[in-house]
């Protein structure tokens, strides 16, 4: 089910800047919405698995399509301040989330009582976003102007013969790679590699991601006073911090902070990474480009963690913060050689 979602979310982004040249943001995310909620009423009607993958496939077809359209509008017509809001609001869910599950397991409804739950949020949501659709197109069109290039659909083949966005993606892949790891196998290496009880070591987790909520809303908060830029190199060197003492031979509960740390550091970097894309790219092909971002995001999501899954199997939970390491260099070196890209092509006009 989980590759079925991830799977569909990645080719969805890869296709999603045709449907949004052509039918608009406002309409394709009212579309989506309402597709995922289906989905998630699908999941809690399911009589059995069979059913559970068909519904997977349309939640991630409409995640994708979500995920795509809000993040390149806010990119184009808001501030950075904005953007780290809309996905601290991410991390806010995803820690609450499992809270939401927990309640419906105690109570008569169970896991299908959840996504009953989900639905009718989602279907919520799927009414205000096709009431404020006017809306949409006023802040389009005072934020966008006159003078803006018109959205123009590039094909994946075109794109990445760019360096520039081969080294987004990457950067996108190391950061939710290291993001998704630590969600899904850190409190196993606080378990197995650092002797953590196993109830502690779950809620260092959702501390993880607390940090991760906190590091976007407070990128949100310094991005008045810092560039995008600036506040991923923080962001940076916040999770090299981290990533020091998870190597280190230190006691369980430095472990742990590490954790948050991670998720603190981490935090900013998605957010500041999609907020640059039209200023990296054009606007004229930012929704193009942002749809390869996403898929490659996704294709982190979707592999990593299975990946160290397999390793700690066959080697040890221990290699966790070199396995973090790795995906980190990865998301360093690339964010290096695409801010030098970009500097190098501001900077031929003048030399001409």
């Amino acid at each position: 089910m989980t590759l079925l979602i991830s799977g569909g979310t990645v080719v969805c982004s890869l296709l999603s800047a045709r449907l949004i040249n052509r039918f608009g943001t406002a309409k394709v995310t009212a579309v989506s919405t309402a597709v995922t909620a289906a989905a998630l009423l699908g999941f809690s009607l399911a009589p059995n698995l069979l059913w559970l993958c068909v519904f997977a496939v349309p939640l991630g077809l409409g995640a994708g399509a979500i995920d795509t359209a809000l993040n390149n509008y806010v990119a184009l017509h808001y501030k950075a301040l904005h953007m780290n809001f809309l996905h601290c609001f991410y991390g806010v869910g995803v820690s609450i989330s499992p809270y939401l599950m927990s309640l419906a397991l105690s109570g008569s409804g169970g896991w299908r009582g959840g996504y009953r739950m989900a639905f009718w949020l989602q279907l919520g949501i799927t009414l205000l976003t096709a009431l404020s659709l006017p809306v949409w197109k006023k802040v389009r069109f005072s934020a966008a102007g006159e003078d803006a290039p018109p959205p123009r659909t590039v094909g994946m083949s075109e794109l990445l013969k760019r360096a520039d966005i081969r080294a987004a993606c990457l950067v996108f892949i190391g950061s939710c790679a290291v993001e998704c790891t630590c969600g899904s196998w850190g409190s196993t290496f606080l378990v197995n590699a650092k002797g953590m009880a196993a109830d502690r070591a779950a809620a260092v987790i959702t501390f993880y991601y607390v940090g991760l909520a906190l590091g976007r809303f407070l990128s949100g908060v310094f991005s008045g006073r810092l560039t995008s830029r600036q506040l991923i190199r923080v962001g940076q060197g916040i999770l090299l911090a981290a990533l020091v003492l998870l190597l280190l031979p230190l006691p369980p509960a430095v472990s742990g902070g590490a954790l948050f740390l991670i998720g603190l550091g981490n935090g900013p970097v998605f957010p500041n990474m999609i907020h640059q894309t039209p200023r990296n790219f054009g606007q004229d092909i930012s929704q193009s480009a942002m749809g390869m971002q996403m898929a490659a995001a996704y294709v982190g999501i979707l592999l990593a963690p299975p990946l160290f899954g397999l390793l700690a199997q066959a080697v040890d939970a221990a290699l966790f913060p070199c396995y973090l390491l790795v995906f980190y260099l990865i998301m360093l070196s690339d964010s290096w050689l695409l801010e030098h890209r970009r500097t190098r092509r501001q900077e031929r006009p003048r030399e001409g």
